[in-house]
């Protein structure tokens, strides 16, 4: 199976390098031999061999419902779980655990047939129980043990009956389109009941997480690494991977490696197989190298600034419009990023169904900003800042670790905001820390940079307002009544016809409020890969699968 690339030509990089030192170091660490890497290869699928895949992060707990989103964790439960739906890279919805579906006309019933056989390792049923006891989870949560419900898991859900063992009827307060493809987000994993009952630090430890995957647990080290093998009775995945019965590799091993460099000079020297996260501007080099490097497209948001409203200066309507056009969406393209990546057109990719084009709004147009900040009252200083009241215009960027080059972009933004007069102040966190200290609605976070994956647009709603319980991003509670109605229309409509009219004017009226300031598209998972690796899939928020996966010899 060929490997997908980008249908636009990367432009050349540099080559990584790392010292014998370091890569000493991680050789040990990793547990790999070192040696050269082979020549990209063909045929028939090998049994057997150990893949090793250097991540940056693996994230500070892992209560599945917690972690399950992660861009570092979702790799893992990736394999260790199953969905009941399958979504490709297109957006195509196909049944797996659900081997079909009805709904009824307004779209506020489900009933879901269950293929009969499957099972979590521990040898209990994958049944109609099971999987009600994983709907109630995803969509409540439990807050009194420090669960959290799935992010932009339906917030219309009511219930869900077992009608039989095999036979799943979910209700829901209100026309729920986008549920169906929404059990392929990678949130949705199906985990067994005893777990999903077990205190939170219980299911903090990876070991005791009990999926249906084509892998288990080995064995795994907080902050280090998690070894996994493959579970040898699987034999139910989703049609759409064209592979039956167990993965193909013997063992899965993630291992933590925070250095980009040492990442892709271990893949080059033959220490490990994978490497996360590469520098994009390296992709180029690699591939002429002969190593196999993607750079799939999620669906999803954009990469952006949710801003939050209540927080100055961005209580000003001005000020948030000034942001938005003030921003070269085209140097911050050409200067951190290769032609993989796309200008944004709206604050979600352009891949998503229902997704319209609004890159008028985001043109860059620094005399338009200008005169936005004069009519807010901002007058600039001597020292080229701008101020107001004696308060000058100031706020904070923090880089979302959970994206590779989130702070070069910001550190570019920052540059050209100093020419219109803002004071911006860049402070970085690591993953933990910045999941600590940086979240939506913070009084003390003016600006919340986005990178998540969603797959149907129907579920954006719950992230605009705190209607239903909706996450409210632009902390705008239900005071913006047009935005309230537009999302609201969007999240009940009963058919796409009648909701993608809605969905482009709720895109155009949330940039013209500038209540999200999109930067460009995001390719936010990037694999450099050796090309020994064959077989990879990708699937619709653009993780790769390994089920699929073998080592040519």
């Amino acid at each position: 199976m060929t490997i997908p690339r980008s249908p636009r030509r990367l432009r050349a990089g540099r080559a990584a390098t790392a010292t014998a030192g370091l890569l000493a170091t991680l050789m040990v660490a990793a547990g790999c031999s070192a040696g050269g890497t082979q020549s990209q290869a063909g045929g028939e699928p090998q049994e057997g061999g150990d893949l090793v895949f250097l991540i940056d992060s693996l994230g500070p707990t892992w209560v599945p419902n917690n972690s399950s989103i992660s861009s570092f964790q979702g790799h893992i439960w990736g394999h260790l779980t199953d969905k009941l739906v399958y979504v490709d890279e297109n957006g195509t919805v196909s049944p797996w655990v659900a081997e079909s579906w009805d709904q009824n006309e307004d779209a506020t019933q489900f009933t879901l047939k269950l293929k009969d056989g499957v099972t979590f390792s521990d040898g209990s049923p994958v049944d109609a129980a099971a999987v009600v006891a994983n709907l109630d989870i995803w969509a409540r949560g439990d807050v009194e043990r420090g669960i959290n419900p799935i992010g932009l898991f339906p917030k219309t859900y009511v219930s869900a009956e077992a009608l039989d063992d095999l036979t799943v009827q979910v209700d829901f307060v209100a026309p729920t389109l986008g549920f169906i493809p929404t059990l392929g987000y990678h949130g949705s994993i199906l985990i067994s009941p005893e777990t999903l009952a077990a205190p939170a630090e219980e299911q903090a430890d990876l070991a005791n997480d009990i999926g249906s995957g084509p892998f288990v647990v080995e064995s795994w080290t907080e902050g280090d690494e998690v070894v996994l093998k493959k579970r040898d009775d699987y034999d139910w995945a989703p049609e759409a991977l064209d592979h039956d019965g167990p993965a193909y590799l013997d063992t899965l091993t993630y291992k933590v490696v925070a250095e980009p460099s040492v990442r892709t000079a271990a893949v080059q020297s033959g220490q490990a197989q994978v490497a996360y996260n590469p520098s994009p501007q390296e992709l180029e080099f690699y591939g002429e190298q002969g190593f196999t490097v993607a750079a799939p497209r999620y669906l999803g948001f954009v990469n952006g600034y949710a801003i939050n409203t209540q927080v100055a200066p961005f209580d000003d309507v001005r000020v948030r419009q000034a942001l938005q056009v003030g921003i070269d969406r085209d140097e911050i393209l050409s200067t951190v990023y290769t032609d993989d990546w796309l200008p944004a057109a709206s604050f979600i990719q352009s891949n998503v169904p229902g997704a319209t084009d609004h890159s008028d709004a985001l043109v860059h147009d620094p005399e338009a900003a200008a005169a936005l900040l004069d009519e807010a009252g901002w007058v600039e200083g001597s020292d080229g800042v701008r101020t107001k009241d004696g308060q000058r215009l100031s706020f904070t960027l923090h880089p979302n670790p959970y994206l590779a080059t989130s702070q070069a972009v910001d550190e570019l933004v920052a540059q050209q905001l100093a020419e219109l007069g803002f004071d911006v102040d860049i402070q970085a966190y690591d993953v933990i820390t910045f999941g600590e200290r940086v979240s939506f609605a913070n009084p003390s976070i003016p600006t919340y940079e986005v990178t998540r994956s969603f797959i149907d647009a129907g579920t954006v709603a719950g992230v605009l307002t705190d209607a239903e319980n909706g996450e409210n991003w632009f902390n705008v509670g239900q005071s913006d009544p047009t935005l309230t109605e537009l999302a609201q229309d969007v999240a009940t409509a009963t058919t796409t016809e009648e909701r993608d009219p809605v969905l482009d004017e709720l895109q155009g009226y949330v940039l013209d409020r500038a209540y999200f300031v999109p930067l460009t598209q995001i390719a936010q998972r990037l694999y450099l890969q050796s090309p020994d690796v064959q077989g990879v899939t990708y699937n619709g928020v653009a993780y790769a699968n390994y089920y699929t996966a073998w080592l040519a010899e």
